[in-house]
C-alpha cells in the first residue's frame, strides 16, 4: 500500500515532515508499521507538493525510492511551507512505474493523492470514465487507477464542488462501480485538506494551529486519533470535521 500525508499549519521545513519523525514518511517507504493493506515497501516512486505563498503549488516527483534521492534530502532541509502533501508509492502490479504516475497530481490550487487500488481495473470503471470529457481521458497523467480517480475528482472540482463534495461523491461512485476497492483519497488546496478512509487507515493530529493527516502516525507522541473506516475528514480554519461516507 502507498502512504501519504498532508500538513497545514505554521511553516515548517519539509525535512521536519518527511525525515525527522521516528516513523517518518521516508521510513514508512521501507518499514511501514501498518500492513493491513498488503505490500512491504513503497519503492515505486514518490512526490512532494507544497505552497510558496500563492495559490499554485510546487511539486517534486521521481520514479525511484524516496530513500535513494539525495537531492530531496538537501531540498527538504532548506524548504519551508505551511501546506504540504507528500506520498510514497507501491505500484499495483501491471501499472507503470514512471514519474507522472506518482502523487501528488496537481492542477491550479489542488494537490491529490490516492492510497489504495481500484478492483476490476479498468473494466469496472468504464462507465464512470465515459462520463468524463474526452480531453480529460486522452490527457490522463498516467494509465493508472490513481490518475483516473484524480480526473474524476478534478472534474467535480471544475464543476464547482467543494473539496469535501468532490472526494465524497467520487468515493461513493467508485465504490459502487468497483466493490472491494481501497479508496483512501487525499486532497488539498493549501488552505483546507480532505481525506477519505475506505478500507485502509488514516490518523489525524491537531495541535494548536497545525494539523497533520497521515496514513499512519509519524511518531508515538500524544494527540493522534485514528479515523474510523468509511469516514471523510476535513481539516482547515474551521478545525477538524469527520463525517460518514457510507
Amino acid at each position: 500500500m502507498c502512504r501519504h500525508l498532508a500538513y497545514l499549519g505554521p511553516p515548517v521545513t519539509l525535512r521536519a515532515l518527511l525525515y525527522d519523525p521516528p516513523y517518518s514518511l521516508v521510513r514508512q517507504s521501507w518499514a511501514p508499521r501498518d500492513m493491513r493493506g498488503g505490500g512491504t515497501i513503497n519503492a515505486d516512486g514518490f512526490g512532494v507538493g507544497w505552497y510558496t505563498g500563492g495559490a499554485t503549488s510546487v511539486r517534486y516527483r521521481r520514479a525511484q525510492p524516496i530513500w535513494t534521492d539525495p537531492t530531496l534530502a538537501e531540498l527538504a532541509a532548506v524548504t519551508t511551507a505551511g501546506a504540504v502533501l507528500a506520498a510514497v508509492r507501491s505500484g499495483t502490479v501491471g501499472m507503470p512505474v514512471q514519474e507522472s504516475a506518482n502523487a501528488p497530481f496537481a492542477e491550479g490550487p489542488w494537490l491529490f493523492s490516492h492510497n489504495g487500488v481500484l478492483r476490476g481495473w479498468p473494466d469496472s470503471v468504464l462507465d464512470l470514465a465515459g462520463g468524463l470529457p474526452v480531453r480529460d481521458l486522452v490527457t490522463l497523467d498516467a494509465p493508472t487507477d490513481s490518475a483516473l480517480l484524480w480526473a474524476l475528482v478534478r472534474h467535480r472540482l471544475r464543476g464547482g464542488a467543494s473539496l469535501a463534495e468532490a472526494v465524497a461523491a467520487t468515493v461513493r461512485a467508485v465504490a459502487a462501480a468497483a466493490p472491494g476497492s481501497r479508496l483512501n483519497l487525499l486532497l488539498t488546496d493549501g488552505v483546507t485538506a480532505v481525506a477519505s478512509v475506505w478500507d485502509h487507515a488514516l490518523s489525524v493530529r491537531a495541535a494548536g494551529d497545525a494539523v497533520l493527516l497521515a496514513s499512519e502516525p509519524v511518531d508515538d507522541g500524544p494527540g493522534w486519533r485514528e479515523v474510523p473506516d468509511r469516514r471523510l475528514v476535513a481539516v482547515g480554519p474551521a478545525g477538524v470535521r469527520v463525517s460518514e461516507l457510507a
